[in-house]
């Protein structure tokens, strides 16, 4: 028997390495896929669409906040991954009657290595776990050197509508921002995703950039246009939610796409025919 604990403090004692997994996270079933298991996952949430074939190969189980336990307990899972933000406490305890759940607490990039390095033991991949860690140091190397000599922007990242909700503190998005040089308006704010008033958005930091996010929300053009209302000119920037919300072996893509945004920021507002 050998024991780990997760990312909430949690100890969970497993007996052999996990050969039926239940995914009750988007991000970190991608990581799963990634680090060589897609054959012993046999459940995740309607919300995991990456990789795409998974939603014609495994079981779906319910979404993120609101699960099917009896289809779980059918599926005789020897392990259930979770996730501090994405699934409520209740949901873990009451899995905890079925297997034993690990449940990630992801705020920093650190977190997210930690995670990696620890499915590595709990699955016994390693090598393959290794390999990912690696390849996100050294993309976040590289990153963190094309950002060096680049200007930092105050912004606020959007994520919901009516109400409007942005990224606060204490939330891998931010994090996100630090990497990209958006000192966030609302980065101290109580809460992780606080409720805002966007009438009052020029007194509360009168943000350079406005990040508007394609999930949970997918904002569109007229948001913009009546969030920019309420700026001094602040530049509107649509960005890929995935991109600066998951975390796994998505990272490794993220970084090109951060450069994407960057370059995006370069460009006049109200670009010339």
């Amino acid at each position: 028997m050998k024991s780990y604990t997760d990312q909430t403090g949690t100890t969970i004692t497993l007996a052999a390495p996990p050969q039926r997994i239940i995914s009750l996270v988007p991000s970190q079933t991608e990581l799963l896929f990634d680090l060589g298991l897609e054959d012993r996952i046999v459940g995740i949430t309607k919300f995991c669409v990456h990789p795409y074939h998974f939603r014609s190969t495994k079981k779906i189980i319910g979404g993120t906040k609101k699960v099917h336990i009896e289809k779980i307990r059918l599926l005789q899972p020897d392990i259930i991954i979770a996730n501090k933000e994405e699934n409520t406490e209740e949901i873990v305890e009451s899995l905890r009657q079925i297997a034993p759940v690990w449940t990630s607490d992801i705020i920093t990039l650190q977190h997210n290595l930690d995670m990696i390095t620890e499915f590595g033991k709990i699955f016994s991949v390693r090598t393959t776990a290794s390999q990912w860690v690696d390849k996100i140091t050294h993309a976040l190397n590289g990153f963190n050197a094309y950002m060096a000599d680049r200007p930092w922007h105050k912004a606020a990242y959007f994520i919901w509508k009516e109400p409007y909700m942005v990224a606060g503190k204490e939330t891998f998005i931010n994090e996100m921002m630090k990497l990209n040089h958006f000192s966030n308006i609302y980065g101290e704010r109580e809460g992780r995703y606080p409720e805002i008033i966007v009438q009052k958005m020029r007194i509360q930091g009168d943000p350079e950039v406005l990040l508007l996010s394609s999930e949970p929300y997918p904002f569109k053009d007229e948001d913009a246009f009546e969030l920019g209302r309420h700026t001094h000119h602040a530049k509107t920037v649509f960005v890929d939610g995935e991109m600066f919300s998951w975390y796994g072996s998505r990272m490794v893509r993220a970084f090109d796409y951060f450069k994407q945004v960057q370059e995006r920021l370069e460009e006049p507002i109200f670009p010339s025919s």
